[in-house]
């Protein structure tokens, strides 16, 4: 009996190891198996990028939900030396032997890997701390935002996070020591803004914190946990501030302290070791093409005109003399016609009233989209200890299990950046038909390997909101002419981008040249152009790629239109492009060729390869 049972498991052991083996360890014998460990491999490591994403747990699986990153600079060499191996496997297998939805998904995964590993000569020269998403306030945003408390056991979590939050800082620390000692320093005002940004966090009494208010709050609605395992929760999260938090945040303080004493007004790239490489690197990885910052600076300023003519030809049906755009559209920011009041009633009406907004977009989208996404989508203010550094607004999606909707999250540090004729395109854009529509779908897509539902392509995904920015204005989302004049002002706006963001990069513009560029072409208030100026010193390239990718989704339409004719549906067109989530541009031309070619023929449209 005992032999015939150890021939039975030599039997299975052989098949199973066989499979198992190369699965787990060589090349698997299946590529969408190779595309899930891969995944795998990837995201294990990160706690926190498992606790936003939620794919886990509904199988029951969050042993990482009382962990935070490992930001030291080791784990970021062990993440890259990972893309590496990917790849590597990768390129090991032959297309003739996928399908074409396999070769579609294989060529995907290859640009992104082969992207990062051209950009391994730049590895070290972002700015790990810095006033748009520097780590120092990613990490209580994370916290506040992400961490869902439901139960006692996600409340324990909680505090154990915040107990490791002081380990965290340090490493941070340690990223920003390495970059210093190979020459990467950020200009002397990210600094001053991170400083300012930590002042911010740890001013409040450890029982006012926002970090702990979060607690207290989300503990009220749990009928389930006694008011004094409440309150022992709430009192080990502001032992925790003390102990945790605030020594942490010191200690990284000192070193800012010490670096911005040291670190000059040089804003642009061009400054670090081999700069201008790295900045055409980093166009390449925004953009996703191989657009010179030359082409890119000239696109800009051919849009800008365009957008010009257009601004002044409709303000000129308003009555309204444009001869100086910039100086008209500066007085139109600060008319108190289009403006809020300046208090918490003015912020609570602006959240209310992009709420109604969005709203009245949902009805209007089945005519232009076959699919559109079931996750919901709330309007929410950005957290105040964020407001000063970060954009005028910004989409977070949601989470994979439903736990967390899709939010459109808006910036109420000033309400004269909020002027009513800008509001329905800033909607459309970060909301519907913009990110929410996009990525939600995406997030939902069947029959893909799920590392497509979340790469990040910035040409596609801000391409597309930009797109649908264009396609609200064309569709008459816009009730008055001064809502119209919004769409074209943020347009404009992006236009300007491309214009400032390679003149900081590449032709060595100074922080204040870049402003007074801005200011004179869109006529933002000054708060909101330095912001954004701001914003493209510490993440060059990325704000190229909004008009990148929507004059590439424009051109896309138009071929498909001329080729066409009268068999070109808008609505299957947009889900052809939403239809594979993010894309490189050039793979969507082909997706986008393909399909026209097959609906010319009569034929179905099936998955480019």
């Amino acid at each position: 009996m005992l032999r015939r049972l150890l021939l039975f498991l030599a039997a299975v052991a052989v098949p199973v190891a066989v499979f198992l083996v190369p699965t787990l360890w060589g090349t698997p014998w299946s590529i969408d198996h190779f595309f899930l460990r891969a995944l795998a491999e990837a995201a294990l490591p990160h706690p926190m990028a498992l606790s936003y994403a939620r794919v886990l747990e509904p199988y029951g699986l969050d042993w990482y939900s009382d962990e935070l990153e490992d930001f030291s600079v080791a784990q970021e060499d062990r993440d890259r030396a990972q893309a590496r191996r990917t790849l590597a496997t990768l390129r090991r297998y032959e297309d003739a032997s996928l399908t074409p939805e396999q070769r579609l998904s294989a060529r995907i995964l290859a640009w992104y890997l082969e992207t990062l590993e051209a950009g391994e000569p730049f590895a070290y020269h972002g700015y790990p701390v810095e006033q748009l998403d520097g780590l120092q306030s990613a990490l209580p945003d994370f916290l506040l935002n992400f961490h869902p408390i439901a139960s006692e056991r996600d409340a324990r979590n909680y505090v154990r996070r915040l107990a490791g939050v002081d380990v965290a800082l340090d490493q941070i620390g340690e990223r920003v020591r390495f970059r210093e000692d190979r020459g990467v320093v950020p200009p002397r005002f990210v600094l001053a803004k991170s400083r300012a940004q930590i002042a911010e966090l740890v001013a409040p009494a450890p029982a006012a914190h926002p970090l702990v208010a979060k607690l207290r709050d989300d503990l009220a609605r749990l009928p389930d946990v006694s008011p004094a395992r409440r309150d022992a929760l709430v009192q080990a999260a502001e032992d925790e501030i003390v102990r945790s938090v605030r020594p942490g945040y010191a200690r990284l303080d000192a070193l800012l302290a010490a670096q911005e004493a040291r670190a000059t007004d040089d804003d642009g790239v061009w400054k670090l070791p081999d700069g201008d490489a790295y900045y055409r690197w980093a166009l390449r990885l925004h953009t996703t093409t191989e657009l010179s910052p030359e082409q890119v600076h000239e696109i800009g300023l051919r849009e800008v005109a365009r957008l010009a003519g257009e601004m002044r030809a409709l303000l000129a049906a308003e009555g309204i003399d444009a001869h100086d755009l910039g100086a008209t559209l500066r007085r139109l920011h600060a008319d108190p016609r289009f403006l809020y009041p300046d208090d918490d009633s003015g912020r609570s009406r602006i959240l209310a009233d992009y709420t109604a907004i969005v709203d009245d977009a949902r009805p209007r989208l089945p005519a232009l989209f076959g699919r559109l996404p079931k996750a919901p989508l709330v309007v929410e203010r950005v957290p105040p200890f964020k407001e000063e550094g970060s954009a005028g607004a910004y989409y977070h999606p949601p989470s994979f299990d439903g736990v967390r909707p899709g939010t459109f999250f808006v910036n109420l540090r000033s309400v004269r950046e909020v002027p009513t004729f800008g509001m329905r395109t800033l909607a459309y854009h970060e909301a519907i038909p913009g990110h929410h529509l996009q990525v939600a779908l995406s997030f939902e897509m069947q029959g893909a390997p799920f590392f497509r539902r979340i790469i990040p392509f910035t040409a596609f995904i801000e391409g597309w909101a930009l797109y649908a920015e264009r396609l609200a204005l064309e569709q008459g989302f816009h009730p008055t002419r001064m809502d119209r004049l919004g769409a074209l002002v943020a347009e404009n706006f992006r236009a300007v981008r491309l214009v400032v963001d390679t003149g900081i990069h590449a032709k060595r513009w100074t922080r204040a040249e870049a402003i007074e560029t801005m200011r004179s072409a869109t006529g933002m208030p000054e708060t909101d152009v330095v912001a954004e100026i701001e914003r493209y010193i510490v993440s060059p390239g990325q704000a190229c790629a909004y008009k990148v990718g929507q004059l590439e989704i424009l051109r896309l339409r138009a071929r498909a239109q001329a080729a066409l004719g009268e068999r070109f549906d808008l609505r299957a067109f947009h889900d052809v492009v939403l239809g594979q989530g993010a894309l490189p541009l050039g793979v969507l031309d082909d997706v986008v060729a393909r399909w026209t070619a097959e609906r010319g023929e009569g034929a179905a449209p099936s998955a480019a390869q």
